[in-house]
């Protein structure tokens, strides 16, 4: 009692507590007609019970089944927090003023907010500058409303299902259909906060979080992404849940590249929108997800209220067939099993009928006599295997069915015997609301639709359990003055000077000469030794599209391949000792309107763009975080040598990509665009071949 005390009092002082829990509701528009959302908003604001005081608003009705219906807000008899505007786009702006007007805090527009023939600013931006300017909360335009379960209140033109219940999940979504597919369609949901939040008019997803997070029943947050409108206090958010060791569990919608034709470099062409929010994501241990099934099953399991053990998951069948299966999604997904002991296989041997194979994965089905027996065994001995992190039925629910009720039987007695989570996995991804799978859920034991999406959000789940945090590199001390009058000038650094600025950051890099005669060419080609010789004129920023790199060349060849850019080109070159083999990579970075600086890594040399190989990650990260982007990377084998070539120092690689994303930190407000590319990864180290910086207009 006295937790939710505590978690009430911190909600109710939330700046969003006047639209969230408000004290006083006035439905504007409120309508006796059926099938309207002014009759749909009377019936869900009273279906809950909650401590809200609930009033009727329409000058058309003196009452409403019983109820007082006042023919306006000043007829209100008590100060009113949140006003329910259902009324249509023509009467929005009066009525919004007319709220602002008589003190209201809060407000929800289900209303779309478009008008044929508007004149400028549009509607929406009149209406969202309204509430900013008087300091209102506003859930919408164009949403369904919201559902805040623990406070007894749903606000909403479509009366909500009545089994809805309060739980440890929050949804926050842009889209009004996925607020009505999860808290209308699934039965097995515990939500204590649902919000369509719609356009954000002037209250925005980060808002949202914020409040979820204040919530100490909130054991896991959902998240259906357009777009982020501030994105500063979703990183707060995002800090705050990490900080809580609060699931997030987002699905972000819009993943096109189609920006990515404007940028100049490399690495800004092969960004797209999307890479910001896959940096974001990572940066922030969310699990971003690409579908609404495991979006939903991912909800559920972390609603369970039990994180992943270490180790392997643990599944056990009542099919030969649909074990293989598991076994082939969970190779292709690259979802470990847990490497049973010897004495959990002899447990396994002891019940298991002749012919079954004491394993991991499980198909415990035999003749059926004794089957109750047999899985509460098999299940309970594969449950305590040091190396299991999860243990998971695959079957099928249906009610009235003895053996699903057997089943779900034994999952509650494996749940209160273990500390670790247990959950039931359909092998059909359908609802699984049937009450047998609700009950089963309310108990502890999550029931997520198919066996090929739980699979999915079980590897998602390893890498949030997997993720070790380590502390942020420090900024260097005055190098971000040195070179920021340089940047604002504008114009593109050269080579030489890209490579310096890389060298002064701690990135290691050839010795080079730039020189605009032959004589100084041979002079330091005489130095390096074997060179690589680079045209260095001004406005090529991809030399090899224009036949502007000689490569290894020595003796007379250094001079003929001189003549031949001087003559093409221009005189103006860069010389450097040829490098050691290795392997390309390359580095970049590229500025995100949203988030600023994004680093990215992937494969070099001339596959950069036609192999879809990188990641992106926000800077600054240690050399730790780096090594992890590494080993995600397709190209990640190749480090490791092939073919009698030695591997590459791995440790110097990620201290490279460390100290660039300390780089890209520091002077990301004056760059745009940043590649370094390719970078060799060698077995003495890693250097910068090449590097192009495009600062920021």
């Amino acid at each position: 009692m006295n937790q939710l005390l505590g978690d009430k009092s911190k909600a109710t002082a939330h700046r969003l507590a006047p639209l969230l829990t408000p004290e006083s509701v006035a439905l504007v528009g409120a309508s006796p007609k059926p099938g309207t959302v002014g009759r749909g908003m009377i019936a869900s604001a009273t279906m809950g019970g909650g401590p809200a005081r609930i009033h009727l608003i329409n000058p058309n009705y003196p009452e409403i089944d019983g109820r007082k219906c006042f023919a306006s807000l000043a007829e209100v008899p008590e100060p009113v927090d949140m006003a329910v505007l259902g009324v249509a786009n023509a009467r929005l702006e009066a009525a919004l003023a007319d709220a602002i007007k008589h003190g209201v805090r809060a407000a929800t527009i289900f209303a779309s907010g478009y008008l044929e023939n508007d004149s400028e600013p549009k509607l929406t931006a009149r209406l969202s500058a309204m509430a900013k300017e008087a300091g209102v909360a506003i859930c919408g335009g164009n949403c369904m409303g919201f559902y805040n379960l623990e406070y007894g209140l749903r606000i909403c033109g479509f009366p909500p299902p009545d089994w809805m219940r309060a739980g440890g999940i929050a949804f926050i979504t842009h889209s009004g259909s996925a607020f009505s597919a999860l808290c209308h369609n699934d039965r097995r949901l515990g939500i204590n906060l649902a919000v369509s939040a719609g356009q954000e008019l002037a209250t925005n997803v980060a808002d949202y979080l914020d409040y979820v997070l204040t919530r100490d029943s909130t054991k896991v947050v959902g998240l259906f992404l357009e777009t982020v409108r501030d994105p500063e206090g979703f990183m707060r958010g995002l800090e705050k849940a990490r900080a809580q060791n609060i699931p997030v569990v987002a699905l972000k919608v819009g993943r096109t590249a189609e920006s990515a034709a404007l940028a100049v470099s490399h690495s800004g062409a092969v960004a797209g929108n999307h890479a910001a929010y896959e940096a974001l994501f990572d940066h922030y241990n969310v699990i971003a997800v690409d579908t609404m099934d495991d979006l939903v099953n991912a909800l559920h399991f972390y609603a369970g209220g039990r994180d992943l053990a270490a180790g392997g998951i643990a599944t056990m069948h009542d099919s030969g067939g649909f074990r293989e299966l598991a076994m082939d999604l969970a190779v292709e997904r690259k979802v470990p099993f847990a490497k049973i002991n010897a004495a959990t296989t002899a447990k396994l041997a002891a019940r298991l009928d002749y012919g079954l194979e004491p394993i991991n994965p499980l198909d415990a089905w035999g003749t059926g006599n004794d089957w109750e027996g047999i899985f509460q065994d098999c299940m309970q001995a594969l449950i305590d295997d040091p190396d299991t992190a999860l243990g998971a039925l695959c079957v099928e629910t249906r009610d009235g069915y003895a053996l699903t009720e057997g089943y779900c039987e034994m999952l509650r007695k494996i749940r209160a015997a273990t500390t670790k989570p247990v959950i039931l996995a359909t092998n059909v991804a359908s609802n699984s609301s049937d009450d047998v799978a609700v009950r089963l859920a309310q108990d502890g034991v999550p029931v997520l639709s198919g066996v090929a999406s739980m699979l999915t959000v079980m590897r998602k789940a390893m890498d949030r359990r997997d993720r070790s945090e380590s502390p942020r590199p420090p900024l260097p001390q005055g190098l971000r003055e040195k070179w920021r009058a340089r940047l604002e000038k504008g114009a593109t650094l050269d080579e030489a000077e890209s490579l310096t600025l890389l060298g002064d950051y701690g990135l290691p890099v050839l010795p080079h000469r730039v020189v605009e005669t032959e004589a100084d060419l041979l002079a330091a080609a005489k130095v390096f030794g074997a060179v690589a010789v680079k045209t260095a004129m001004s406005g090529i920023l991809h030399k090899s599209d224009v036949g502007g790199v000689k490569l290894n060349l020595s003796g007379a060849a250094v001079a003929t391949a001189y003549a031949d850019l001087k003559q093409r080109l221009g005189p103006r070159v860069i010389a450097m000792p040829m490098a050691g083999k290795g392997v390309e990579l390359s580095f970049g970075m590229t500025r995100d309107p949203q988030f600023g600086p994004i680093v990215l890594v992937g494969a070099g040399g001339v596959l950069i763009e036609m192999l879809r190989d990188r990641r992106f990650a926000l800077p600054p990260f240690g050399p730790e975080e780096a090594r992890r982007h590494l080993d995600a990377l397709a190209l990640r084998p190749l480090l490791d040598g092939k073919r009698g070539a030695p591997p590459a120092d791995l440790a110097a690689l990620a201290q490279a990509l460390s100290r660039f994303s300390v780089l890209a930190a520091d002077l990301g407000d004056f760059i745009a665009e940043m590649d370094v590319n390719p970078l060799m990864a060698g077995p003495q180290g890693c250097v910068a071949l090449d590097a192009l910086i495009v600062p920021r207009s």
